[in-house]
């Protein structure tokens, strides 16, 4: 199984998405600071994912919401509006 997640610094109010197929230790990665693209903003905290079958289909639906480019569907899809599981913070 692969999965697309929602990260959020909330220190900087900021969220990332990506796809992993081990969640877990992708989250640990971003909170160490070996992911150059999110160094900066550590802390994160996982707040939403989506499971699929293959890494096609997560990196698709990554692309999909990265494309909408609006921090308000991400907000959606965090809140409970998606039919992924939400994560308290």
């Amino acid at each position: 199984m692969y999965n697309l997640y929602i990260l959020y610094s909330v220190q900087y109010d900021r969220y990332y998405i990506g796809h992993s197929e081990v969640l877990a230790s992708r989250l640990s990665r971003h909170n160490r600071g070996a992911v150059p693209s999110t160094k900066k903003y550590i802390p994160w905290s996982l707040v939403y994912f989506e499971e699929y079958e293959s890494r096609a289909e997560a990196s698709k639906r990554e692309s999909e919401i990265k494309k909408k480019k609006s921090r308000k569907y991400i907000e959606y899809l965090v809140n409970g509006g998606g039919a992924g599981s939400h994560v308290p913070i």
